[in-house]
């Protein structure tokens, strides 16, 4: 790879988060404790899901594949961050960085098409509750988990295949704990502003496509629910609180980090890793959201 973009760096250091011991040890047991939490919850998920034959449902389906995306996009960051924290020599190699942002952009990408879909599954079994199993069917379901992984793919790899081709000549210090495509590129040979503008435009049109659609996803099943009596409504909100609160903790950090032109170093690299960790903590409260919310509302209030 090196000589394919004619470059002399083989290996990238990674600054870290903070030189204060006492800062250190807090985050290893932050992140190390919310790590083995989302690992457990997310398989937790998966294995039932799978083995449960009750759970054999579109919503269910879809949500065991977020779980999945979850334990792929923290398991992308947030270990080499861990064993990194102690370390003085915080060294990546020049594949091995390309490829940590390869995965995390698919794993992002993915799962905002994924919670797209899950929006989607929730508005129809609430608007069309007669008509959903027919809606949402197997094929639709794996259909949406496909198009999920096509999208994440291309949306990874239009970005980093200008990366790769960069001209990494001298400086190898990455400004934060794991490789990420701005502060790679400022690392270039090159003017690399062009880079960080298509970067921006590429994340922020997916982002703010999959949060326009999730907001109107929201309207329609407030629109469908609001004739109908105050303990759908009540059910409803419950509901709609959870995902958004899903939506919150995926999309804020990214606003900040990528959008909001944070003004100072440590609290982008704050954002940035508690978006590697906190963002796969809403799988629990996408499950809540799901068990409490519509179930009861399409047998009971919409069939009846």
């Amino acid at each position: 790879m090196d000589g394919a973009n004619n470059s002399v760096v083989s290996e990238f250091v990674l600054l870290g988060l903070s030189a204060s011991w006492e800062m250190k040890i807090l985050l290893f047991f932050f992140f190390f404790s919310f790590y083995v939490g989302i690992m457990l919850g997310n398989f937790f998920i998966v294995f039932t899901v799978i083995f449960d034959s009750y759970l054999h449902s579109p919503m269910y389906f879809l949500l065991a594949n977020l779980s999945f995306v979850d334990l792929g996009l923290s398991s992308t960051m947030v270990p080499r961050m861990i064993t990194d924290i102690f370390s003085e020599h915080k060294v990546i190699s020049f594949p091995g960085c390309m490829m940590q942002i390869f995965f995390i952009r698919v794993m992002g990408g993915t799962e905002m098409v994924l919670l797209v879909a899950m929006a989607y599954d929730r508005s129809k079994a609430v608007c069309k509750p007669l008509h959903y199993l027919a809606i949402m069917n197997h094929k639709t379901c794996v259909c949406f988990v496909v198009i999920a992984w096509v999208i994440g793919v291309i949306h990874a790899s239009s970005q980093l295949v200008f990366v790769v081709n960069l001209p990494f000549w001298g400086p190898n210090k990455v400004d934060g704990f794991y490789c990420d495509i701005p502060k790679v590129a400022v690392l270039a040979c090159t003017d690399t502003a062009w880079l960080v503008y298509v970067v921006t435009a590429n994340s922020g049109l997916l982002s703010t496509g999959t949060f326009f659609l999730l907001i109107v996803s929201y309207i329609f099943i407030l629109i469908t629910v609001r004739h109908h009596s105050s303990a759908s409504l009540s059910k409803a909100f419950s509901t709609l609180s959870a995902h958004i609160m899903v939506v919150v903790l995926f999309f804020v950090p990214c606003f900040f980090v990528y959008v909001g032109q944070v003004p100072t170093l440590s609290l982008d690299t704050f954002l940035l890793s508690c978006h590697s960790t906190l963002e796969s903590c809403h799988i629990y409260t996408e499950e809540q959201g799901h068990e409490v919310g519509f179930e009861k509302i399409d047998k009971e209030d919409f069939l009846a």
